[in-house]
């Protein structure tokens, strides 16, 4: 087993979850790296990595990955609930079909994440759930409609899962990042908002690297399990809502 504590991580093949399995992985950490995208985090040609195939929709597998990793690495000291999908678009004109997605994908791939982990966790009285909000979780943006929606319950449950966790010793974080350099516009269909989303991020002098807010997870985690930051907000300087 590996000095340092496993760390899982969801959506680990770009953006955000990439830069988070990198950063972990430089720090000594073991990493559990799921993704739909095999191809993608074998590239990432980590050291100690425990590789699968995974979507959050799918609990079973969710389920069976991180018991591959901890029989291997132990028990996961941190699950970071990042996988997620943005379908921007004007709601009037949006599939439904597009909802689901999302809904799917960012509340119930989040539970499953949680649910692979929490009771382990109680049961250790040791262990961070780190959660992938946005700050489309604290306001409301055009053609947002549904994706603010399961941001406001990544949230919420955040909030509860906090207060519940709390007496166990179990740390939950949220992350809220406002525009980051990733892939999240590969899933706006709605060429209006596309254009509309990219003028934004050029008026403001574009967004900042991933590499920022997975120090930021790090720094946070690597607090005193006594110590929490509740929730990470983080935008570029240039970006006023």
């Amino acid at each position: 087993m590996a000095e340092k504590p496993l760390v899982a991580i969801t959506g680990a093949s770009s953006g955000i979850g990439e830069a988070a399995a990198r950063a972990f992985s430089a720090a000594g950490h073991p990493v559990l790296l799921m993704a739909r995208r095999l191809d993608r985090l074998n590239a990432l040609g980590l050291p100690n990595a425990v590789i699968r195939q995974v979507d959050v929709r799918d609990r079973v597998a969710l389920a069976r990955a991180v018991a591959d990793a901890e029989a291997e690495h132990g028990p996961v000291d941190m699950m970071f609930a990042n996988a997620g999908i943005a379908r921007l678009g004007d709601i009037g004109r949006q599939p439904p079909e597009d909802w689901d997605e999302m809904i799917d994908i960012n509340t119930k791939g989040v539970m499953n994440s949680v649910h692979a982990v929490m009771s382990g966790m109680m049961a250790r009285r040791q262990g961070t759930l780190v959660m992938m909000s946005s700050i489309a979780g604290r306001k409301v943006y055009p053609d947002h409609t549904v994706y603010c929606g399961t941001k406001f319950f990544v949230h919420a449950i955040s909030e509860s899962l906090r207060e519940y966790l709390a007496p166990h010793d179990v740390r939950v974080i949220v992350v809220s990042p406002g525009i980051i350099d990733t892939e999240v516009l590969d899933g706006v269909r709605d060429e209006t908002t596309l254009a509309n989303y990219k003028a934004n991020k050029q008026a403001i002098g574009g967004g900042i690297s991933a590499d920022v807010v997975a120090k930021l997870i790090l720094d946070a985690y690597e607090l005193p399990q006594r110590a929490i930051v509740q929730e990470i907000v983080i935008t570029p300087t240039r970006q006023k809502y």
